[in-house]
């Protein structure tokens, strides 16, 4: 069967050409101020709708095939689906609950809703360069929810 339809292709004009891509994106961790913690995270899913365009990811693009959630952004994990989406002090699906820092970018191909990435739990950071903003005063202490310091200034 593969050589027939080879034969066909080949009749017909057209040709099997295959090539691989790869995709290099630039760890931006700004908000990391130490790497302690940095060798214990987990694995988590992330929800795209329950996140931000342009603050805390990117859409793929005609040059840029592959969009990418922000290295920093601070999750809480939603009660319903057990996915993640952006810490929200005033939500009331468990996303008040912060879980952690999206600890790498996080590609992502077109029409995609769920994006598997890396959660920083516990360590330090750096208040004022975490994507989307944080305000440390907000976060309610949870056994459940994240053990991290934040230094600095707080971020808008």
């Amino acid at each position: 069967m593969r050589d027939r339809t080879l034969h066909h292709l080949e009749r017909s004009g057209l040709s099997i050409q295959p090539y691989t891509t790869s995709v290099t994106v630039t760890a931006n961790r700004d908000w990391l101020a130490s790497r302690h913690g940095t060798d214990s995270t987990e694995t988590i899913t992330l929800d795209l709708t329950n996140l931000t365009k342009n603050t805390h990811y990117l859409e793929p693009t005609a040059g840029q095939p592959h969009g990418y959630v922000r290295s920093g952004v601070p999750v809480g994990r939603i009660a319903a689906s057990g996915l993640y989406g952006a810490y929200d002090p005033a939500a009331k699906d468990g996303r008040e609950v912060l879980a952690g820092l999206v600890y790498a970018e996080a590609p992502f191909t077109p029409g995609t809703t769920k994006v598997p990435a890396a959660l920083f739990w516990h360590g330090t950071v750096n208040t004022a360069k975490i994507p989307g903003g944080i305000d440390p005063a907000k976060i309610a202490p949870s056994p459940a929810g994240a053990q991290i310091r934040f230094l600095g200034a707080v971020s808008a």
